[in-house]
């Protein structure tokens, strides 16, 4: 691929607000498209995120806020990937090559960033609950002029059990909701031949509409109809509709109005179908058709790579390679997917389980050689936790393969459909702590504390690629009730990180430094860094500071917390995760339990969300980096007064 890039955009430059957008002639929308196309590739080839899903829904963005009267109007974003050109074209644009990066705008839409961000997105299925509820606020306060609500939602978002809770509300409640389905991938109609054509077009025109309405208003003072057959009568229209077009869609049996499908990139439809259909009274969906990674021939072609495909050539597409070389350590999600493949081959009765991460998680590498033991349920979290209870409960070890901040979607179905029954459902929790430039909606820092507070289950954080494996291999072995293993985004530590695989005994921990003025107790890949600080505060300040990897948050190691609680020296705990009920919390409640009176310091995420960046950079903002780990060393080992519980520091 051979494409030139001009880094000058004439119309684009002149747009610092949807108020300038919409002073544009419709017939130089295409040529904004174009540049904002451009925009992106220059901007993304050199500052990575999320390219294809924003390459798909330029058209889409310019026609929302070229026809709505945006901020008063709202526009929901679902998952907010696809949101970039919504950010740019709303007085962003100028700082776009801060995206994802610290101090810089949020890759997602953050309401305290801009008043055109109306809801926070990050995770799947939310947008049309959200709207809907804007939409019967505005309709309760009596606003006039009417404010008209949109939410934007892809076609795997729909997928999930929250969106349709949503659609189901709005079908049932008086509103005036516009639902936009930019569907690039899953295919709801079959759009084919004329007739399909003609009426796609004929339902979305004004004329068409006002006799519509006029009809079923003289229906209705002729009282041949009433306001409880109206719902009969619109399921009847789109059947009707769908026999003649001989094509159905899954919302013919609600109470919606369905548009579409139409071509998502045809700039000039789209404007004309939404500004047809914004101020008809109530819900509506309209179906856009597009194409992710649209205008860019590599992203066209692979648009799962080029999701998040990081620096590339924005002439020639070649992405940067990753250092690959021998030798490297792989990532914790490649040793997880072998491993599971490894102790699969083994076991007949251990299944996979993932929620349209099957490449994220990299569960694929099993799927890839025993496709009927992998079960990808989509944007379904819930469901993956109880559809795996049901195959515990029937003799299969289910290993669910789920980002952390993902999973706090399954809460319940954690508790209620495998705890309560102890069934051998082992979590691997992916992404689990700060994970960088995907920022606040996508750190995975609760899992620690949310899970040990659940009766019957155990929960472990390897601190190298080894004790992943080797906590795997235990779990099944030792399958006796639920595990959770959580372990972080990115490469490990070790080159050589397939070892001799081996039991693991349940809730103990390891000395890995011995020391008597401070005892530092950490879990999880931070232990690298809780090991740097310790031989630090050794060599530079001469302080002999104790080190324990204590591996399980829930059950604790008894033996060895009696050990070191006997010592009577300062604790410093140390995790990748939230103070408030994890580690340090489980370490307190254990000392007060057994009637010690120990100072302890906590080292982890504060009560407060935190923002986005790279992850050295975020440790080192939350004191978890081993430079701040070492300075809370020193400081614990002079003779001074702390607090028991110091979560706020």
């Amino acid at each position: 691929m051979t494409t030139s890039f001009r880094n000058n955009y004439p119309i684009l430059e002149t747009i610092d607000s949807p108020e300038d957008l919409r002073k544009l002639d419709v017939p130089q929308l295409t040529g904004l498209c174009s540049e904002l196309r451009q925009f992106l590739i220059m901007n993304l080839s050199s500052n990575p995120g999320h390219f294809a899903s924003n390459m798909g829904a330029v058209e889409l963005t310019v026609g929302l806020h070229y026809v709505f009267n945006t901020p008063y109007d709202r526009i929901v974003w679902d998952v907010g990937h696809q949101a970039y050109v919504h950010k740019i074209l709303t007085g962003r644009r100028q700082k776009f090559h801060t995206n994802r990066k610290l101090n810089g705008i949020s890759g997602f839409p953050n309401p305290e960033e801009s008043m055109y961000d109306t809801f926070t997105a990050g995770h799947a299925s939310n947008s049309i609950s959200a709207a809907l509820g804007m939409a019967m606020a505005s309709q309760i306060k009596g606003e006039n002029p009417r404010r008209n609500v949109v939410a934007v939602i892809g076609d795997a978002s729909i997928s999930g059990g929250l969106a349709f809770e949503g659609i189901n509300n709005a079908a049932s409640n008086r509103n005036n909701l516009l639902i936009i389905l930019n569907d690039n991938d899953m295919s709801i109609d079959r759009n084919t031949g004329a007739l399909s054509s003609y009426l796609a077009h004929l339902n979305t025109t004004k004329a068409y509409n006002r006799f519509r309405y006029k009809t079923y208003n003289l229906l209705k003072r002729l009282h041949l109809v009433s306001d409880r057959q109206k719902g009969f009568i619109m399921r009847f229209n789109n059947s009707v509709k769908s026999l003649l077009a001989r094509q159905q869609n899954i919302f013919e049996g609600l109470n919606i109005r369905y548009f579409g499908p139409i071509d998502g990139h045809d700039i000039d439809r789209i404007v004309r179908v939404l500004s047809d259909i914004k101020d008809m009274d109530g819900p509506k969906i309209l179906h856009l058709k597009t194409r992710k990674g649209k205008g860019f021939a590599p992203a066209e072609t692979d648009p799962a790579t080029w999701h998040a495909p990081g620096k590339f050539n924005p002439q020639t597409g070649e992405r940067q390679a990753e250092n690959t070389k021998t030798g490297s350590p792989a990532k914790y999600q490649d040793v997880f997917g072998h491993t599971l493949k490894e102790l699969a081959e083994t076991n007949k009765r251990i299944v996979g389980i993932t929620a349209a991460m099957s490449s994220g998680t990299s569960i694929d590498i099993m799927q890839q050689s025993m496709p009927d033991r992998v079960f990808d349920v989509g944007i379904s979290e819930g469901h993956a936790v109880t559809f795996a209870g049901g195959l515990a409960k029937d003799g299969l070890l289910p290993y669910v393969a789920i980002y952390s901040s993902f999973l706090q979607r399954a809460y319940d179905h954690i508790i209620h459909d495998v705890a309560i029954q102890r069934l051998p459902v082992t979590f691997c929790i992916d992404r689990a702590g700060l994970v960088g430039e995907d920022g606040v909606t996508h750190h995975g820092v609760y899992d620690m504390a949310y899970m040990r507070t659940i009766p019957n289950m155990t929960v472990a954080a390897p601190r190298n690629e080894h004790w992943l494996r080797n906590l795997m291999f235990t779990s099944s072995k030792k399958a006796s009730g639920p595990i959770a293993i959580r372990y972080p985004r990115g490469k490990g530590e070790l080159p050589e990180w397939k070892n001799e695989m081996h039991e693991i005994e349940i809730g103990k921990g390891e000395c890995l430094v011995e020391g008597d003025r401070v005892a530092v107790l950490a879990v999880g890949t931070i232990v690298s860094q809780a090991l740097k600080a310790v031989e630090k505060a050794k060599s530079e300040y001469g302080i002999n500071a104790a080190l324990y990897d204590m591996v399980f948050i829930k059950p604790l190691d008894n033996e060895l917390l009696h050990d070191i609680a006997k010592k009577n020296c300062v604790i410093i705990t140390v995790e990748d995760g939230v103070k408030r009920g994890g580690l340090g919390s489980a370490v307190m409640e254990w000392l007060a339990a057994h009637e010690y009176k120990r100072i302890v310091r906590t080292i982890g995420i504060p009560d407060q969300f935190i923002t986005h960046g790279t992850v050295a950079e975020l440790h080192k903002i939350c004191g978890m980096d081993a430079e701040s780990i070492c300075n809370a060393i020193v400081d614990a080992s002079k003779p001074k007064n702390y607090y028991i519980n110091d979560f706020n520091k």
